[in-house]
């Protein structure tokens, strides 16, 4: 299974799903394969379930069913596919769209793609191509930073414990 994610910010991605409506409609897609939670977006798609917000049980039951994930370029639901070790697409937000409010989500996906992560494209027109490269690849696991961050904090304030306090 595909699962599109669009996140929660109050943006359309139309582009998105209309592209994936169009690969299906060529046979490059199997609809019945793919799942959409839209977001804010106002296009409804025509081949695909979908469903505009998820709680946090069927989100983890679309991540889990899926294979692929084709989402926006937002890093939580980057983090998401990735702790699920699934093969992502990021297609990021343009603000010449409407989109977003700037194109911060291109710098995000350019880092997790250079970091073997995932697969980055720049616009929708390049995700027929981005689903053939993921069926093939193999991308490094991803692996959180967030126990040796929080061990960093730790150690400071157990730091600032043992100093005196100004008198």
């Amino acid at each position: 299974m595909i699962f599109i994610i669009l996140g929660s910010q109050k943006f359309q991605f139309n582009r998105l799903l209309q592209e994936v409506d169009r690969l299906i409609s060529v046979n490059k897609i199997a609809g019945r394969l793919v799942f959409a939670q839209t977001g804010f977006s106002d296009y409804k798609p025509r081949s695909f379930d979908f469903k505009p917000f998820l709680n946090t049980e069927e989100f983890d039951g679309k991540i889990a069913e899926s294979k692929i994930v084709i989402t926006h370029g937002g890093t939580g639901s980057i983090i998401s596919g990735l702790k699920k070790h699934k093969k992502l697409i990021v297609v990021p937000r343009s603000a010449h769209y409407g989109e977003h409010v700037d194109n911060h989500q291109f710098e995000i996906a350019q880092q997790f793609e250079q970091a073997a992560l995932l697969c980055a494209i720049a616009d929708v027109a390049e995700l027929e191509n981005a689903l053939k490269v993921v069926e093939e690849a193999e991308f490094k696991k991803y692996v959180s930073n967030t126990p040796a961050f929080i061990k960093t904090i730790e150690a400071y304030i157990e730091k600032m414990e043992h100093l005196d306090p100004i008198k």
